[in-house]
């Protein structure tokens, strides 16, 4: 079977797109399988340089077509922060939990109206033989006072969509990968997939 590697070592993430590309008929691999490929420093400074950064280092490692992700919640009362820094916000070894609870804890003093938001998932595609290939998926919400739900990882918690009741942390993976960032990234992605894979 033909093999798909995420430059990632992020369960959470490989877990939705995988379920996203589970149509494809290829075996994706994280980069569990592969521990001789050390840490990849992520210093492009945008979330495009950064999924590109980590697909083509991992596509120089293996040879492997790969899928680089890099993703960011940016706050609009917060001048765009996290954003680079989501998953590292509370310190460079955070927890989905410590991430937060900062972030809750720094919004506290904002009115619903001030409370906007959005995430943003950009993917980059390595494969060889042609150039990289970039998409970027938005979310637009906002953020909550305090956590919901108990599903997704990461922010998903306090982060809640535009026209939803129901925090992305409160949706199933189906419902999450139709309206999420990263599920529109995905499926943005799918059509140059196929065509590389056929």
């Amino acid at each position: 079977m033909k093999q798909l590697l995420l430059a990632t070592h992020n369960r959470d993430k490989a877990r939705e797109i995988s379920a996203l590309l589970s149509d494809l008929n290829v075996d994706v691999l994280t980069l569990d399988a592969f521990p001789q490929i050390g840490p990849i420093i992520e210093d492009a400074g945008t979330l495009e340089g950064n999924a590109l950064l980590k697909a083509n280092a991992v596509y120089r490692a293996t040879g492997l077509p790969s899928l680089g992700d890099d993703t960011g919640l940016e706050v609009h009362a917060l001048y765009g922060a996290p954003g680079l820094y989501s998953s590292r916000y509370a310190g460079e070894h955070a927890t989905y939990s410590e991430n937060v609870a900062k972030l809750v804890a720094g919004m506290k003093h904002f009115p619903p109206r001030r409370r906007g938001a959005r995430f943003r998932c950009v993917l980059a595609f390595v494969g060889g033989g042609t150039g990289p290939h970039i998409v970027e998926g938005v979310c637009l919400g906002s953020i909550l006072e305090k956590p919901r739900g108990l599903g997704g990882f990461g922010y998903d918690p306090v982060f809640l969509p535009s026209g939803s009741d129901t925090t992305l942390a409160e949706m199933d993976l189906s419902l999450k990968n139709e309206i999420s960032h990263r599920g529109q990234a995905v499926r943005e992605m799918i059509p140059r997939l196929r065509e590389y894979f056929k």
